[in-house]
Parts: C-alpha cells; sequence; structure tokens
C-alpha cells in the first residue's frame, strides 16, 4: 500500500457520509405525515411560480432536519445557502447573508433559536416583507436605510421550539414537527445505509441495531458503522452475534443506554437514593456539562420511563429501580410514587 493510498480512503468516506442522505422527498424514510405536506406545499408553489413559504423544522437531534432543508432546495431546484443560529450573533451578520441572497434562494439556519436577538428583530421584517432596515450612524443622527432583498425562502431547524420568539415563530408559513422513529421504519434506513455501505446485513441484525437506536436515524448510521468495523476487524459477516458483540464492545445496551445513560441513572439511585436530584449536582457527580445531561441524556430517559423530572430535582421511576434488579430505598419511596409530583 502506498503513502497516498489513504486521501482517497478519506475522500471515499466523506462521500458514503454525503450519499447517506436522500436527495427527494420519495426516498426519505419516516416522518410520512411532514413528507405529504412538505410536497404538497414545494408542488403548488411550483405551479404558482412563487418561493415556498418559510418552513421552521423542529424536533430532536438527529431526525432529519438538515437533509429535510437539502431536500426542499433540491426539489424546488433553487440553491441552497447553509447558516446557523450561533453563527448569527450581531444584526450585521444576518444583513451580509440576507443582502447576498438570490432570488428563490433556500436559506436553511439550524438551531435558529440560538440567534442573536437584535438578528432575530431583523428577520421579522425580511421574512414577511422582503426588506430590511440598516441604521447608518448613532445617536441623534442615525439614518435606517430600507434595503430590498430578493424572495428567498427560509428554513429554520431548532431542538428547542419553545425558545423561539412568538413574532418569529408566527412568521413560519409551515412548521413540521419531527417524531421519533419507529423500529421498522429505522430498519429500512439501516438497509439502505448497509447497501451503500456494501455490508450484508440480515434482518435479524438490523432489527437488532435498530432496537438500540434510541428511534433516531442518526445514531442507527453510527451504530452500523461500528458494526461494520468489527466486522472487519474480525474478518467475519455482520450477522446478529456480530451486532450484539459489537454493541457490547461500545457501551450500547439492549435498550440504546450509553455509558453516559447508565451513569446518570446509577448516580441518581446510588448516590442520592432515588432523588430529587438537581441537574448541576447531577452533572457535577457525573463529570459532565449540564447541558450535555438536559440535551441529550434526560430526554431519552424521561421517554424510556426511567426518571421523572419533578418541582424538586430528578427522580429514578420504579421502572428504573425493576430494571436495575434493586428496590428502592424507603426514604426515597414516597417521592417515587408521589402522583402529584
Amino acid at each position: 500500500m502506498s503513502a497516498v493510498d489513504p486521501v482517497p480512503q478519506s475522500e471515499a468516506e466523506l462521500a458514503f457520509e454525503g450519499a447517506l442522505r436522500p436527495k427527494s422527498l420519495t426516498d426519505f424514510v419516516g416522518q410520512a405525515g411532514v413528507r405529504k405536506q412538505l410536497e404538497v406545499l414545494l408542488k403548488a408553489a411550483a405551479m404558482q411560480n412563487r418561493t415556498p413559504d418559510h418552513i421552521l423544522l423542529a424536533g430532536p437531534p438527529g431526525l432529519g432536519k438538515t437533509t429535510l432543508a437539502m431536500i426542499v432546495a433540491e426539489e424546488s431546484g433553487r440553491p441552497l445557502r447553509m447558516s446557523s443560529g450561533p453563527a448569527i450573533q450581531h444584526a450585521g451578520d444576518l444583513a451580509a447573508v440576507l443582502s447576498s441572497l438570490t432570488p428563490g434562494e433556500i436559506l436553511f439556519i439550524d438551531e435558529i433559536h440560538r440567534m442573536a436577538r437584535s438578528a432575530e428583530e431583523m428577520l421579522y421584517l425580511a421574512m414577511e416583507d422582503f426588506r430590511i432596515d440598516i441604521m447608518v450612524g448613532k445617536g441623534a443622527g442615525a439614518t435606517s436605510i430600507p434595503l430590498d432583498l430578493a424572495p428567498f425562502t427560509l428554513v429554520g431547524a431548532t431542538t428547542r421550539s419553545g425558545l423561539l420568539p412568538n413574532p418569529l415563530r408566527d412568521r413560519f408559513g409551515f412548521t413540521a414537527n419531527l417524531e421519533f422513529y419507529a423500529v421498522d421504519e429505522l430498519e429500512r434506513v439501516l438497509l439502505r445505509a448497509a447497501t451503500l455501505l456494501g455490508l450484508d446485513v440480515r434482518p435479524p441484525a438490523l432489527r437488532e441495531i435498530a432496537s438500540r437506536s434510541r428511534g433516531t436515524p442518526r445514531i442507527a448510521n453510527r451504530l452500523l458503522r461500528r458494526v461494520r468495523d468489527w466486522a472487519l476487524v474480525h474478518d467475519g459477516t455482520a450477522d446478529h452475534a456480530a451486532v450484539q458483540a459489537a454493541l457490547e464492545l461500545y457501551d450500547v445496551d439492549e435498550s440504546g443506554l450509553d455509558r453516559l445513560d447508565r451513569a446518570v441513572l446509577d448516580a441518581i439511585m446510588d448516590r442520592f437514593d432515588g432523588g430529587p436530584v438537581g441537574l448541576s449536582t447531577l452533572a457535577a457527580s457525573v463529570g459532565e456539562e449540564q447541558d450535555t445531561i438536559a440535551s441529550v441524556v434526560e430526554p431519552f430517559l424521561v421517554r424510556m420511563g426511567l426518571v421523572s423530572r419533578t418541582p424538586r430535582g430528578r427522580v429514578a421511576t420504579s421502572a428504573a429501580w425493576r430494571r436495575a434488579g434493586k428496590r428502592p430505598p424507603v426514604a426515597g419511596a414516597p417521592a417515587l410514587f408521589d402522583e402529584s409530583a
């Protein structure tokens, strides 16, 4: 093998990353209701020769918001401009982006709820009237100069739609709330990815990966690649036994819980007698940032019915104690089964 071989291999891997994303609504797996709604919206806009209405995509990470934005641009036959909320920290940042858009261009802003407030206020007028006002000068001598914009479609993505101000949310013509995927839908996602990888995976193995993927295609594809790596290193096939061995190696259990999930559960049950425990204390006890616990770990544990959020803090549920094969401490029992919490 020559010294230059790793370069094309890296390019091939990058090409695979892009190939995983479906290019049309027909190829997009899951979110059936959202797909039908988007299809009508885009076809109606094309028939009327106008730009599609502004679109808000809301839902947990990894469900396909960025992919859907790319599909909107592809099926509209329009160019796509991509940005993110954290990158727009001043009204001037947004003005620079908006003023450079071409007619009909699709502007995708990921994590739109993290935009600066001044940029949000500028966006109100831009979305409604395709115009922005630029302030020149300061104090009493400041002058507002109106700047007309080319018609565009804003596609915003957010994992926390509750943080969006109402005036901004109301300016979106269509809001799609993405849901977690069923196991059979994830199997179809994995089958497509396995075909692109040239990996022969049997249905029982695909179902095993899908059942541990937390209802999220991004996680399913990531686990599939870890199974591929395990099979490659051990010179075997990606059968059911290989899937179990690979996911055991990477600390993903039968329910999809990983090392950090189990660490949080163990901390609540063992160190804090089942709770309640505050977020900052819990994060410090497992050595993770509060944002990671709140946005990545906690939603899944709550959805699985293993943790309950109460006004006094996080509490391990009876299902968590049964799963661990433990009995809750007497002192913690009232909090666990208090229906008013």
